[in-house]
């Protein structure tokens, strides 16, 4: 990276304010890809500074809201530099604290990022996390592993599961069976946004275990029963697990009822694949779905800033992998499914104002797993030493000025293995030739270092052989 690129990186991406903002911002991207701030600041538009922890404060133990998106883009939001897809209220949130260039989902699909979220581990590491994702009633995660929920629990939390669970189906498998003491949303990896309809035909909302009628749109459900539950009068710290299925097919925005419509007439008709929605949608169709989520998250935050809960919740924003056919990547490529950097990084922001200051982006390699040791250190809980880690707690970087942990990212999908290092990315496709990437200077993962570097190479190939070998095997029942 020449000096000239390391100043354009720093620059930050603020609101959007006119043409030269918007421009500004559609060429950002490439340099946040290389592991800074978009470029294309403007006067009057607040800038991004490398983060550093604030001075040592105390608080007390947060309450943790984690907002997950379900396949959105890295480059979905305008503050990731999005030229069409406007995110005020998201931006807003980046403004107030951290906003990760470089962070990456558990997996590259649906459940078994969410198998690492709960449990801070490899999907490999439980036969339910097997699954890309699941797709039926045969695995699910076991209610006799702990989970972030069942630890904060135990450390005095309340817990609560509002939105996709998709972790296994009842009656064996339920937030409720794994920790959460409640559970309001579907069991399934999509369902048509009225009708509730999931991908057999079943209806798919729940309260608890049992079914729960309601035919409005469903993100307007869940930013509803999120908002409620923040402005409770809580006696004790909280989590609350939001999981919107926004932007997730099938592509129905608010208010297209004939289109869902038509949708549950093809469902109820016997057509298992009505709701992949493969004959619509469209990338105006998606902005409207994400700036929905935007506007979501923004009702929910606002509830939050109502309650006077604000300082003392911290909140964290993602996505469960990388966005599907009408998502903005550039400048990566891959995308949902794949190990290629469209597939696995996503937009991540963290707020807690009582210990975090505001307008900062970090560079530093971060995945699902890390998120999950990090509230179970900052809530004062402890992970059960028969189920050790993967993941590398962040508070000491977040909240002590402390180093970021040192140690690799590992991705193992059906067909595809990755490791990163640093800014070095080890990877092998359905292909099977490994190659290695430098994603500091090339994030789209074009230009293979693997015969300029055969050391490096074998090292991270190595380091990657290593981890797999502790890991269940594809087609174990156990």
């Amino acid at each position: 990276m020449t000096s000239h690129d390391k100043k354009l990186s720093r620059r930050a991406f603020g609101g959007v304010v006119g043409a030269g903002a918007a421009a500004g911002l559609a060429a950002g991207p490439a340099r946040a890809a290389s592991g800074g701030a978009p470029a294309g600041a403007t006067a009057g538009v607040p800038r991004e500074r490398p983060f550093r922890a604030a001075a040592d404060r105390r608080s007390r133990r947060p309450n943790i809201l984690f907002v997950l998106g379900d396949d959105l883009g890295w480059a979905d939001l305008s503050s990731y530099g999005s030229p069409h897809i406007r995110t005020p209220h998201l931006d807003r949130l980046a403004r107030q604290g951290v906003r990760f260039t470089d962070a990456y989902s558990g997996s590259a699909t649906c459940s078994p990022t969410r198998f690492s979220l709960y449990t801070g581990r490899f999907p490999g590491r439980t036969r339910g996390g097997l699954a890309e994702p699941i797709a039926d009633r045969s695995a699910g995660l076991e209610p006799t592993h702990p989970t972030l929920a069942s630890l904060l629990k135990g450390a005095g939390y309340a817990t609560a599961l509002i939105g996709k669970w998709h972790c296994g189906h009842l009656p064996d498998h339920s937030p409720t069976r794994s920790g959460w003491d409640e559970f309001f949303g579907n069991f399934g990896g999509a369902l048509e946004y009225y009708s509730k309809l999931g991908l057999g035909g079943e209806y798919d909302l729940y309260e608890g275990d049992a079914p729960y009628k309601d035919l409005r749109y469903y993100t307007r459900i869940l930013t509803g029963r999120a908002g409620e539950y923040v402005q409770r009068e809580h006696d004790r710290p909280w989590l609350l697990n939001l999981n919107f299925t926004t932007p997730h097919w099938p592509w129905i925005a608010d208010g297209d009822e004939e289109a869902s419509a038509e949708i549950v007439r093809r469902i109820r008709a016997g057509d298992r694949g009505a709701l992949w929605h493969q004959d619509g949608g469209s990338v105006e169709k998606y902005r409207e779905m994400v700036e929905d989520l935007d506007r979501s998250v923004g009702e929910v935050l606002g509830a939050l800033r109502r309650s006077g809960q604000e300082k003392d919740t911290l909140v964290v924003f993602a996505s469960d992998n990388g966005g599907e056919r009408f998502s903005y990547h550039w400048p990566l490529s891959g995308s949902k499914s794949s190990l290629k950097e469209g597939g696995i990084r996503v937009p991540t922001l963290v707020r807690w104002p009582a210990r975090i200051d505001g307008g900062q982006v970090s560079e530093v390699p971060v995945f699902t797993p890390d998120w999950t040791a990090t509230l179970l250190e900052v809530a004062g809980a402890r992970p059960d030493p028969a189920y050790p880690l993967d993941g590398a707690s962040l508070a000491g970087y977040l909240l002590r000025g402390e180093r970021a942990p040192a140690r690799d990212l590992f991705w193992r999908v059906r067909g595809e293995r990755a490791l990163r290092r640093g800014e070095w990315k080890y990877y092998r496709g359905a292909g099977g030739r490994d190659q290695l990437f430098r994603l500091t200077e090339d994030a789209r993962e074009q230009a293979d270092r693997a015969s300029r570097e055969p050391e490096l190479l074998d090292a991270l190939r190595a380091a990657w052989e290593r981890t797999d070998a502790g890991l269940l095997p594809y087609g174990a029942v156990s």
